[in-house]
């Protein structure tokens, strides 16, 4: 089999599968999600019947984790996501969803890259008193992992576009200081 490219519904979206030949696959295919675009890899000689067969067992999952992700975003949340966006980053970034969680215990955001949650973002729901810079900030820097995964210099050079993450990790350095947390440790 060739590689090849093809457009699925999962649900109300339409997804690209891209499916490439891996040489260093032995039995296993492996899949991941970036945006609308699932990549599939697969190995050497794996049939067309083999692969409809995996495909229709991603779409699936893509499909219920995007109707949860859906049902939990926070509208405020994303309301605000999309202005730092639009104000800090030109509207170059996108996600698939943004929801405050309950259970984070010590990290104050994440941002999930690849797979079924491909694009989701979540932010502790125990900063949302916090002040308003400080959310602002957390927000950003999530929402920047969509362009820069690590902490690279990058990653840091892009963010320090938001004016006040200086002064918010001044807060965070601060709160985890209290609590016997780094901030790194905090944030993701």
């Amino acid at each position: 089999m060739s590689d090849l490219s093809l457009e699925v519904k999962a649900g109300d979206e339409t997804l690209t599968v891209e499916v490439t030949v891996d040489s260093r696959l032995r039995t296993m295919a492996r899949w991941s999600l970036h945006g609308t675009v699932i990549k599939l890899r697969i190995p050497r000689g794996t049939s067309h019947k083999d692969v409809q067969r995996l495909i229709e067992g991603i779409i699936p999952r893509v499909a219920r984790q995007r109707k949860r992700s859906a049902r939990r975003t926070d509208v405020d949340l994303t309301q605000r996501a999309q202005e730092i966006n639009q104000r800090y980053f030109n509207g170059e970034l996108t996600w698939n969803s943004i929801r405050w969680v309950s259970n984070m215990r010590n990290r104050l955001g994440s941002c999930t890259t690849g797979g079924a949650t491909d694009g989701d973002i979540r932010i502790s729901e125990r900063i949302r008193n916090w002040p308003q810079y400080v959310v602002d900030y957390v927000i950003a820097h999530e929402i920047c992992h969509r362009k820069h995964p690590d902490h690279s210099a990058a990653f840091w050079d892009f963010l320090a576009r938001y004016p006040h993450t200086e002064k918010a990790l001044g807060f965070i350095e601060g709160i985890g200081f209290s609590e016997g947390h780094t901030p790194d440790e905090m944030m993701d």
